[in-house]
């Protein structure tokens, strides 16, 4: 199974991924050196227990694919699992079934990555696996054009059959006018079709590079042990000497509230949506990103946030409410709530409820109560995260794709603690404007008539 990294949206988690902006000090002694081959490697000792986590990250998603070609970061993905010349197609996935372990890969945006999961002593088997696939990639027409009727199956699945995706993928296009973020990580349709043997090799061989990806290493090993066997596998390749900077579109100031509506007859249970356009931690400035972060906790984290108390027990006009932030990103990014109403609630009266909250928010700021609950929640949820290794190798890695440093990670709980309510008051004010947003109805469409024989 190959796995695509999107967001949740309209209340329906859709293969959300761990946020990679979420880690609590004191953690792991962290190491980071670098080969001659522009390699990244970063280092997470966990000896808890005697595996091994192997993420190699490519600085290259979805955002990145030329216009016409959407969805070949994510064709490309697929692929790579069709062999080279050394290790034929199956071969690497067969030895890792066979030695117990486990593995995937995933798509997004800004990266894409493979990783497996198996007992320490076979962590020099997989360097050797993926430093081969880097650079030795065989595509043919036999192995490609099936493998393009696998992902158009996918697309079918995840998104063709499912209303609130459909949905969801207008909005995002409707709020990312010029950036390539407003195309779907899978892909359009029709340009799905066109995408051939040539598009791929193209594609691999530009971005597949060892200067061009971040090796994590969690688990059971030492700092010497990775480097050494690092070096003698990854460190062979040679580096891309042509390789371009990231250079993206950039999104303008947005004029306008836009809506998207979506009606179809399979919906059993209507939804509203609402993404704001915001910084992401990569781009806001000085405690902006973190202030987004508590501030989309205090909205809608949970059932003590502002929209369920509001909407859901107070109130009493919608079954579930909630709001989230992607901060991980290497552009402008956004920050979403949502609500599903009871029986008998209008999504227009939905609607009024949700404006209500966030100005209430944006005007009077938030409790002292509030924040110092929901900053404690944050860290302590990075605490926990400490216990999964694959996990702490995801927050790191997909940092370091997107262009954030290790201490971004290290230091993120310290920065949440330091925000305060006039920080989120202020992001509230300067963000959580309608000119900002794309608002989303998913509607019950009336059944079509039946034809008459």
């Amino acid at each position: 199974m190959r796995t695509i990294a999107v967001l949740a949206v309209a209340g329906t988690a859709t293969l959300a991924e761990p946020r990679p902006d979420a880690i609590a000090t004191p953690g792991p002694e962290v190491s980071r050196f670098v080969l001659a081959n522009g390699l990244e490697v970063v280092v997470i000792p966990d000896r808890r227990a005697p595996v091994v986590t192997h993420m190699i990250w490519y600085r290259v998603g979805s955002a990145d694919e030329e216009p016409g070609k959407s969805g070949l970061a994510h064709f490309l993905e697929h692929l790579m699992f069709k062999g080279t010349a050394k290790n034929p197609a199956g071969r690497f996935s067969q030895v890792v079934a066979m030695i117990g372990g486990q593995e995937n890969a995933f798509t997004g945006p800004d990266y894409t990555a493979y990783y497996q999961r198996v007992a320490r002593e076979h962590l020099g088997t997989l360097m050797e696996f993926e430093a081969d696939r880097m650079i030795g990639l065989v595509l043919t027409d036999a192995n490609v054009l099936p493998e393009r009727e696998v992902v158009l199956e996918e697309r079918r699945t995840r998104t063709d059959n499912d209303p609130g995706a459909q949905l969801s993928e207008a909005a995002q296009a409707a709020l990312f006018v010029n950036h390539p973020y407003g195309r779907p990580v899978i892909g359009w349709e029709h340009e799905i079709r066109a995408l051939n043997r040539v598009d791929a090799i193209a594609f691999y061989r530009r971005h597949y590079a060892p200067n061009n990806a971040v090796l994590v290493i969690s688990g059971d090993v030492n700092v010497e042990d990775v480097r050494a066997l690092a070096e003698k596998t990854y460190g062979k390749l040679a580096r891309q000497p042509e390789m371009k900077l990231r250079v993206r579109p950039v999104e303008p100031e947005p004029r306008a509230h836009r809506r998207v509506v979506f009606a179809d007859a399979r919906v059993a249970q209507p939804t509203i949506s609402r993404s704001y356009l915001v910084p992401s931690y990569r781009t806001a400035t000085r405690g902006e990103a973190e202030a987004l972060e508590v501030l989309s906790q205090i909205i809608g984290g949970g059932s003590t946030s502002r929209l369920y108390r509001a909407l859901v027990v107070d109130k009493g006009v919608a079954a579930n409410a909630g709001a989230w932030y992607q901060g991980t990103a290497m552009d402008t990014s956004r920050l979403a709530v949502w609500a599903s109403p009871r029986p008998g609630v209008t999504l227009e009266d939905l609607e009024r409820a949700i404006d209500a909250v966030v100005a209430e928010v944006a005007t009077n700021g938030v409790t002292d109560d509030e924040l110092a609950r929901v900053k404690t929640r944050l860290v302590a949820d990075a605490i926990y995260a400490q216990d999964n290794q694959a996990t702490l190798a995801r927050m790191y890695g997909a940092a370091l794709a997107v262009g954030l440093p290790v201490e971004h990670v290290k230091t993120w709980p310290d920065r949440i603690r330091a925000v305060s309510a006039d920080d989120v008051r202020a992001v509230a004010n300067r963000f959580l404007d309608l000119k900002r947003a794309v608002t989303g109805h998913l509607i019950k469409a009336p059944a079509a008539p039946e034809k008459r024989s």
